[in-house]
């Protein structure tokens, strides 16, 4: 049976459109007498048919979206709610718990959802949690991770935060909130505000729902969350400009969303954010972590081509991903459109290859990696005059995300001359091919016939895990870089044949047992090399063996342990006899 809240709401909607529809064409309407709006004055002792939207106009925009009509808890999430309402009972609190959001949005979806936010209409979370705390000490149980994240207004992070782990899940608790604003500050006054009142300040009209749990109802105060859910559509509950404004970062999240459920951007919503001002306030208002945080999750979702071309479309390119100063060479200001480009056919090139080749890791840097493809070369002096990759900074200061992603989309792009250079050789099994080439010392004495297995083996070693994300690359650059920018990317790309190539690549490198040669085990040691050196302590001429008995080992695969020290024993008097 669906819950009050939510057929009031799809009540008075399908009211409002057959009264349209009835006021176009001026004929008059009997209504059956099914269902009764109550809710709003306006249509009171007026009845409603079923099902609610009967007229063509209106079923022509019938819902895309399956909207369930009342919520079905898990067990968990009863459990947790039950200790909620028995601390309100306990203290005899006159409390009114809402789960607030993307749980509701999720839910009525048919999504499972995790992330519970409890929104509190008279009390801080901090006050409420440490009730929590208490109640659960009478009954026997104990508060886990109880905290407190204080705001940052000037972060545009209103509200303070208290968090804590109810069966094993990790619940948010905030006050319902309103906000006014002192002439010329963006730092709003925070004050209680009613539920209705929070909703409008939210980002989106489908995250503006609430659960209440005291009374187990859906409340969709802005009278559209639950219609927008059902048409898929992404709108701010307030003027556009005016929710930016209260927070820059929504823009980014509008888009997050919209690529995640496939719903439709606003038009209006799309005018405001691409303001000038607006841009502006999202470089200089919100954290770069913020930033990178729902990028990450952008490049994450089942969508990350639309996000970018969203960013793309409303000029965010360069205010998201912040170059430093001084780059060389200099970056073209449409370089963007190459980035979307290359980070399409890839994504394209993933599917058709086949996701499961990839680990979501793997997927994930491989996105990356095509994204900065075009600034792959570029660098930047530090402090220290030293040239320092634009990707490394864009990762660590644009995005504020871990060292290890900027290392590894690095490497990457640094293997890729390699790879280009063998592709051919791997392609025929052609050892011919690499007589020209000098990637290092270590390789001088390698026999051609065993060359390409030995570079092939290095330069797997330097990316591991990732040989497969630098190889997906190098098909896209192979064998020179295309034009993406033209009209018709597919046919510039030629997909189809680059799969090939990618698999005919792959299949060499495991033909050469190759796959995980990173995992090999040397022949020798350390010590082993001293003694046949004659050594009493370590140093460079060690390290140089070992780079010379792992291209010995990776040339001679059934080779022993015993027949590599005596090349090295061969090798060593050599080398004296010609000194």
């Amino acid at each position: 049976m669906a819950s009050k809240g939510l057929r009031a709401t799809y009540t008075i909607r399908a009211l409002d459109c057959l009264m349209d529809c009835a006021s176009v064409d001026g004929t008059s309407i009997d209504w059956p007498t099914t269902f009764t709006a109550t809710s709003n004055p306006t249509y009171q002792n007026q009845s409603l048919p079923s099902p609610f939207l009967t007229c063509g106009a209106a079923m022509a925009t019938a819902a895309c979206n399956p909207v369930k009509e009342q919520i079905e808890l898990t067990e968990t999430e009863r459990k947790i709610f039950d200790r909620l309402l028995n601390t309100l009972r306990y203290f005899n609190l006159q409390t009114q718990l809402r789960v607030a959001g993307g749980w509701v949005r999720d839910k009525l979806l048919g999504k499972e959802c995790c992330d519970i936010d409890i929104a509190l209409d008279n009390m801080l979370g901090s006050e409420f949690v440490y009730k929590v705390r208490e109640y659960l000490s009478s009954i026997g149980e104990e508060a886990q991770g109880l905290a407190v994240i204080p705001s940052n207004p000037e972060q545009s992070k209103h509200l303070e935060t208290a968090r804590m782990r109810l069966f094993d899940l990790w619940i948010d608790f905030v006050n319902l909130r309103c906000e006014d604003y002192s002439e010329n500050s963006h730092i709003p006054r925070r004050k209680f505000g009613t539920a209705e009142e929070d909703a409008y300040r939210r980002d989106l009209t489908i995250n503006s729902l609430f659960y209440n749990i005291n009374i187990n109802l859906v409340e969709d105060f802005t009278k559209r969350g639950i219609e927008d859910l059902k048409f898929g559509r992404i709108v701010t509950p307030l003027p556009p400009k005016e929710t930016f404004s209260d927070d820059p970062l929504r823009v980014l999240r509008a888009i997050r969303f919209a690529t995640r459920f496939g719903f439709a951007l606003d038009e209006e919503l799309k005018k405001a954010a691409a303001c000038a001002d607006v841009k502006t306030a999202l470089a200089d208002k919100i954290s770069r972590e913020r930033i990178g945080t729902e990028i990450d999750l952008m490049i994450s979702c089942n969508q990350p081509v639309q996000a970018v071309d969203y960013i793309c479309d409303l000029t965010f390119f360069w205010v998201v991903f912040n170059l430093p100063p001084g780059v060389q060479p200099a970056v073209s200001e449409g370089c963007y459109r190459l980035s979307a480009a290359y980070l399409d056919a890839t994504w394209k090139l993933l599917q058709r290859i086949g996701c499961s080749s990839f680990s979501d890791e793997q997927r994930r840097l491989a996105l990356y990696s095509a994204l900065f493809l075009p600034l792959r070369n570029a660098t930047y002096k530090d402090r220290k005059a030293k040239k320092i990759p634009a990707v490394n900074y864009i990762f660590k200061d644009s995005l504020k995300r871990k060292a290890s992603d900027a290392e590894t989309v690095i490497n990457i792009h640094k293997s890729l001359g390699k790879f280009l250079s063998l592709i051919p050789c791997l392609l025929s099994n052609d050892d011919m091919q690499l007589t020209e080439l000098d990637w290092g010392r270590e390789f001088v004495h390698v026999p051609v016939s065993s060359k390409l297995r030995v570079l092939t083996g290095f330069l797997l070693r330097e990316i591991k895990d990732f040989w497969r994300v630098a190889l997906l690359m190098s098909t896209l650059l192979y064998p020179t870089d295309i034009d993406c920018t033209q009209d018709d990317g597919d046919k510039q790309f030629q997909l189809d044949k680059r799969k090939k190539l990618f698999v005919s690549v792959e299949n060499a490198v495991v033909k050469l047992g190759l796959e995980k040669v990173w995992d090999i085990k040397p022949l020798v040691n350390g010590k082993d090399i001293m003694n046949v050196l004659q050594l009493r302590v370590g140093g460079p001429l060690v390290s140089e063996w070992h780079q010379k008995v792992l291209a010995w080992q990776l040339g001679h695969p059934s080779g022993t342990a015993e027949e590599c020290l005596d090349w090295m024993r061969e090798r060593c008097s050599n080398c004296l006899r010609l000194s």
